[in-house]
């Protein structure tokens, strides 16, 4: 087991690596190669020609390429000195970048959205795997009757369904129309019951999608594994059902939902900018989509870096859970 972790940790560092480099090249080489002024995505093209070359000073964008890649991954794990137009501008450790629009360093905008949008992924979450994974096992194993077929028709639902639409449709009919629930976001340390009063209506409709999709992997997943022969196996020595569900093939069941819940959440930390919107979440959703309208290169390098970190190491977890269920896997 210690080996199998050790070769999963060193997997993470040579892919956050890789994922420095690539997002790097991305906001910074591939608009020089085409010809775009990197500068003037960072102050805007309106501005003087000052202003865009204490930018390009600033980010060193003269110097040779393996320099400015050194000094984007010097600042990520050392803090950053922006020097250039006449002034000097440090960034403290972890330097994801700087708005020299807002004057102001990206790490402390995103800690301060952070939890908002890990509130949300994890509530939603835990709901859309309860419900989810329940509804599925449920329909494989009575598979053809009613249940079956009004829980699948209720999964397609959910998934067709655009999420803004639930959302919209959610918020009128809970919180205009009959009042149960008030959906006005409140900070979880100025009042935790308001907090989660807020969150409820976000977490069901992100969770209702979700759900929906892992309700009807879980179904074909376990009508695969009830047909193996190991199942046939232990039901033929006498295993009580719940044990032979329970034990066996949920074990099964459980590796594709897993590499999903991986990505799913490493993804949503991200951002979920539509739920975010409709609900008015302060999150990286709703900063992403700000930065964007404003053309805050920084905020949007910064959210690209926290969620593809989130994504490692989500899989990382997956990846360790794996070699709990499955022992087997350790051997990989």
């Amino acid at each position: 087991m210690v080996t199998f972790l050790l070769r999963r940790l060193m997997a993470v560092v040579v892919m956050l690596v890789v994922i420095v480099v690539v997002v790097f090249g991305i906001f910074f080489l591939i608009p020089k190669w085409t010809g775009v002024d990197v500068a003037t995505m960072y102050v805007g093209k309106t501005s003087s020609a000052e202003a865009l070359q204490g930018v390009r000073e600033k980010l060193q964008l003269d110097d040779p390429i393996w320099t400015q890649v050194l000094e984007f991954f010097k600042g990520i794990f050392a803090g950053r000195t922006y020097s250039g137009g006449g002034d000097v501008t440090h960034c403290a450790a972890p330097c994801f970048g700087y708005s020299f629009k807002n004057e102001q360093a990206i790490w402390p905008v995103l800690t301060d959205r952070l939890p908002v949008t890990v509130s949300l992924a994890v509530g939603a979450a835990i709901l859309w795997l309860l419900f989810g994974v329940a509804a599925g096992v449920l329909s494989a194993l009575r598979r053809g009757s009613l249940w079956d077929r009004s829980a699948m028709v209720v999964a397609l639902s959910g998934v067709s369904l655009p999420i803004f639409f639930t959302a919209m449709l959610s918020l009128a009919i809970f919180d205009y129309g009959l009042g149960w629930i008030n959906s006005g976001y409140h900070s979880f340390g100025d009042s935790p019951g308001g907090w989660f009063q807020g969150m409820l209506l976000p977490w069901i409709t992100l969770a209702f999608l979700y759900a929906a999709m892992y309700a009807r992997i879980t179904r074909a997943t376990m009508l695969e594994v009830l047909g193996e022969d190991y199942i046939r196996t232990a039901r033929a020595k006498g295993l009580g059902e719940r044990v032979v569900i329970g034990k066996h093939a949920m074990r099964s069941t459980m590796t594709p939902l897993l590499t999903m819940l991986g990505m799913d959440l490493g993804a949503l930390v991200g951002g979920a900018i539509l739920t975010e919107t409709a609900f008015s979440l302060p999150g990286l959703g709703q900063a992403v989509l700000k930065a964007i309208s404003d053309r805050d290169l920084p905020v949007i390098l910064g959210v690209v870096m926290i969620t593809s970190i989130a994504v490692i190491l989500a899989n990382l977890v997956v990846d360790i859970l794996y070699a709990v269920i499955d022992p087997r896997v350790r051997l990989a």
